[in-house]
Order: structure tokens, then sequence, then C-alpha cells
């Protein structure tokens, strides 16, 4: 327990100084903020949810994967996992360290986006719920292909095919059938289509993003087998 807190406070330490990781928890939100007010605001034709429900999509499923992606990636490329490794530091109290940041991070994030959406409470603790179920699987997807990767530059490349496919297929979704059968099983369009249809219930979507986390947490064991957070 001692080390995940070290670890957690190592990592919020680094956070506050990574301005490129801190933009990604800012302006998903801002963008939301500004489209809802000068856009959907007065105009009947858009939803007033409508532009943060897709930002907050997006940031789960795409931001996420990127900011835990290279915050790993970073960490191998200074070679603080390998002090942290001979100082006897167990790869899960790393991770459990290094996610609870990024965790929480999301959490603030998702709360302005609820602020934002200015969804009733029943549809705010909705919203709250698939948004952190989310979070928890982009962490645990973003973890495992950092693991592949040797530095930051490496780690864009390995996680923008999954951040942009998992943050922008839900929105294309949306006009597209084929397109959501074929991600229905995907978290990212669970979350969006409860924040769609609040009344839809969230029971079967939380179910199937909590399958999406158990399945990533298996291939993060794969990957960690294989290659471990070796340097």
């Amino acid at each position: 327990m001692r080390s995940v807190q070290a670890i957690f406070v190592k990592q919020a330490k680094d956070m506050t100084k990574n301005f490129s990781v801190l933009s990604m928890f800012v302006i998903f939100p801002l963008v939301a903020f500004a489209m809802t007010h000068f856009v959907a605001q007065g105009n009947y034709g858009i939803s007033d949810t409508m532009f943060t429900t897709m930002m907050a999509s997006v940031f789960a499923g795409m931001a996420l994967i990127q900011v835990a992606c290279n915050v790993i990636a970073e960490d191998r490329e200074k070679k603080s996992i390998r002090f942290l490794v001979l100082a006897g530091v167990k790869p899960l109290a790393y991770l459990m360290g290094v996610g609870g940041v990024i965790f929480i991070a999301s959490v603030l994030s998702s709360l302005a986006f609820g602020y934002i959406g200015g969804f009733a409470q029943d549809e705010f603790i909705a919203f709250m719920l698939v948004m952190m179920s989310g979070a928890i699987a982009s962490i645990v997807l973003g973890a495992t292909i950092g693991i592949y990767a040797k530095n930051r530059q490496a780690a864009s490349g390995l996680s923008m095919p999954f951040a942009v496919i998992l943050g922008f297929a839900p929105l294309v979704a949306q006009f597209n059938e084929q397109v959501e059968r074929f991600v229905g099983f995907t978290y990212t369009q669970q979350i969006n289509v409860v924040v769609d249809d609040f009344s839809a219930g969230i029971a079967r979507p939380l179910a199937v993003i909590w399958i999406n986390i158990a399945v990533l947490a298996v291939l993060f064991v794969i990957a960690y087998a294989r290659k471990g957070l070796r340097e």
C-alpha cells in the first residue's frame, strides 16, 4: 500500500508538470462548454446536451487511452520503472498508483461535463457511473499499449489508432446503422448509448462496459507476461 501511495504522489507531481497530459483533461470540457453555450443553446435543431455527450464520449475513449499510454511510456523513457523495480515495487502497485491519478483527474473532468450538460440528478448519477467505468477501461487499455512503447513518441503512434477508433466510432454510429452494429460491443459505444437516452437504463451498458474491462485486463496480463514493465 505504501508503494501505491508513493507512486500516486510521484505521478501526481509529474502530471502537474506535464502540460500535454493536463491539457487532455481541460480541453474537452472547454470545447463542450463553448459549443453548448455558443452553438447549441438557442438552436432548436440541436439538443442542449449534444456537444457535452459527444465530447465526453471522445474524452473517455480517445484522450484517456493516450494519457495512460504516454504516462507509462514516459516512465520507461526516463528509466523510472527500472528504479521502481530495483526498489521492490510490484507492477500492480505501479499501475494502481499511476492509474489512480489518471482516474481522479477523469472524475474531475467528468464532473465538469455533467455540470455543462445540466443533467437531472438521476441522469447525472448514470452519466458518472458510465464515464467512470469507461475511464477504467481506457486506463487499462492505455496501460497495455504503453507496455509496448519504448518512449513517448512510440506511445503516440501505438495508441492513436485505438484512440481514434474507440473515440470517434460512436459518433459515426449515430449516422450509420452498420457501424453501430459493429461497435455495439465496445465500451465507448455503451457510454454513448446511455448519455443519448438516459431513459433506456444503464444496467446492460454497464454490464457490457465491465465485460470490456475484464477482457482488457486479460490482455494486460498477457502483455505483461510477454513484455512486462522492463526497460
